[in-house]
């Protein structure tokens, strides 16, 4: 269970990044068109040193992409993030691909299964 300052301290973080990638100046390659991303949420390790960032392009398109150029400029990100909140030690920054909405579809999926929907309207006892 994440303490309230891990939670406190993440949602800082995750307001940050969302309005340094708003702001549009993040120093992409070149060769990488950015899609919308959207920083989904923001897990903080105890000691507070390492933050694990998970993000989302919009409609879920070059994931893998987006998430490999997030982390390659990892540097930069940090260093807005330390000008922009202010903590001793700013975390490293590690960014993932964020898979709860697909997680959330495969289960929305399962529920309207015909077999799945026929149990589910069974009352207990019946």
């Amino acid at each position: 269970m994440r303490s309230q300052r891990q939670l406190r301290v993440g949602e800082e973080i995750r307001h940050a990044l969302a309005s340094i990638l708003m702001r549009g100046d993040v120093p992409w390659p070149r060769d990488f068109s950015p899609p919308i991303i959207t920083v989904t949420e923001v897990r903080i390790s105890p000691d507070l040193k390492n933050a694990t960032v998970f993000v989302m392009p919009l409609g879920g398109e070059r994931m893998a992409e987006t998430v490999r150029v997030m982390n390659d400029g990892a540097g930069f990100f940090r260093y807005e993030v330390g000008k922009a909140v202010k903590l001793r030690h700013v975390p490293k920054i590690k960014f993932l691909a964020d898979e709860s909405f697909d997680a959330a579809q495969r289960i929305e999926e399962i529920l309207r299964d015909p077999v799945v929907a026929k149990d589910l309207g069974k009352r207990s006892g019946d």
